[in-house]
């Protein structure tokens, strides 16, 4: 395969995601105290009605809305107050024409009544009665049974990543275990002879392992169980050791360093020879991150990133969380959030390569404004500092000072 043949950062998605179609990990039951982020392995229906009953919207007084037909302030309707909805009980009171009951909101139309007058346009000058000041139609100020979620309706469509509103709308339909699909498995190994230990003193040309910290708290994001390996030093036979025991071990395997055409990158060869179908992009028209390998040994996917942590991390970013999905059966993309801003500098880029550049985001004259920082993909700084990301397509050269551009945050 030869490395300088790249392939579109669109063409490299969509074959990371055929290349893993069919795959997805197992299920199991959680509470759904435990549900948050997780993903649905199975439509989730509703059991009953919701409300379960016809509620009111309101404080104010159930009513026959025909018996306040003509009803304003100058002309109020009369009403004879026959009794009170209590919270939490069922209404047994059945309204007759001309009476009126005291509701609270949330509280349970009672028999006979179809509509609830808020208490703002009514007047009492005593316990019994009740002047109308205004007129209500049918169904005024109320919820009717069914009105949220009706029974049979699905809550949660299969592959929905749970998000706090979807919890809520489970547990008022009663849902106490969700089926949800296992959280994808992830081994992350870093490589390198001028790789240590966070906790151990350099030495002169040694640097520390930025890489396994960086990637396991992105794949910990996605909803992954991240192993960290360790350090694997530049030997083929310690980093195809490292390898096989992943793979065994793992459901995705993610490797940083060693993605390049140098002699002693062994990505590549590694994966090659564990098994087919082996290795199938390597090179991706994508900068910081050029030097991507994807490759699978069986129907586990190995992804070679690049040492330097902004490029690493980038690819995360845009392609390894296309096979998170996949695997977790996540039907829909993970949601960015974009701002728009105006971009202060000129962005040149080359056609056919997709740029990510990191920016710092400001405020001027009441909007956003988008300043890039420029850097080497070796500079951890230009991603620590940045508030998020200006993506240039491929199909374009670059982007113009005072241009409006999207901002996905980080």
């Amino acid at each position: 395969m030869d490395f300088f043949q790249c392939l579109s950062l669109e063409k490299a998605g969509n074959l990371i995601a055929d290349s893993l179609a069919g795959i997805v990990v197992t299920n199991e039951i959680v509470d759904l105290s435990e549900a948050l982020g997780r993903v649905v392995a199975e439509d989730i229906m509703a059991k009953e009605d919701l409300p379960p009953f016809c509620r009111s919207t309101v404080d104010g007084f159930a009513v026959r809305s025909a018996d306040t037909f003509g009803a304003n302030e100058g002309a109020p309707a009369l009403f004879m107050i026959s009794g009170e909805v209590v919270m939490g009980k069922g209404a047994m009171i059945k309204l007759q024409p001309g009476q009126a009951v005291v509701i609270p909101t949330g509280g349970m139309l009672p028999a006979g009544a179809d509509a609830v007058v808020m208490l703002e346009y009514t007047e009492q000058h005593d316990a019994s009665t009740l002047m109308v000041l205004k007129m209500v139609a049918p169904g005024e100020n109320l919820v009717n049974k069914g009105d949220d979620i009706e029974a049979g309706a699905i809550i949660v469509m299969q592959g929905q990543k749970l998000a706090p509103q979807h919890i809520g709308a489970l547990a008022a339909c009663g849902w106490v275990f969700i089926p949800v699909f296992t959280r994808v498995e992830v081994a992350v190994l870093s490589t390198g002879d001028e790789l240590v230990a966070i906790h151990e003193p350099l030495q002169s040309g040694q640097i520390r392992d930025v890489n396994s910290y960086a990637l396991a708290a992105m794949l910990s994001e996605m909803g992954c169980v991240v192993k960290t390996m360790g350090i694997v030093k530049d030997k083929f036979n310690d980093f195809y050791h490292a390898l096989s025991v992943a793979l065994t071990t793992c459901q995705l395997v993610v490797i940083s360093g060693g993605s390049s055409v140098g002699a002693r990158d062994y990505t590549e060869k590694a994966i090659s020879a564990l098994g087919d179908p082996g290795v199938l992009i390597h090179g991706i028209a994508v900068k910081p991150g050029k030097p991507t390998i994807f490759g699978m040994v069986g129907s586990i996917p190995i992804f070679g990133l690049p040492g330097h942590p902004v490029a690493a991390m980038t690819v995360c970013q845009q392609l390894v969380k296309v096979a998170v999905r996949t695997l977790m059966g996540q039907k829909q993309a993970m949601s960015t959030f974009g701002v728009p801003a105006v971009l202060t500098r000129n962005l040149p880029s080359v056609p056919g390569r997709d740029d990510f550049i990191n920016v710092r985001l400001g405020k001027l004259e009441g909007h956003y404004t988008a300043t890039p920082i420029l850097g080497k993909s070796g500079l951890i700084s230009t991603m620590s500092d940045a508030d998020g990301v200006v993506h240039i397509p491929a199909h374009i050269s670059g982007l113009y000072h005072g241009e409006i551009v999207e901002v996905v945050l980080t």
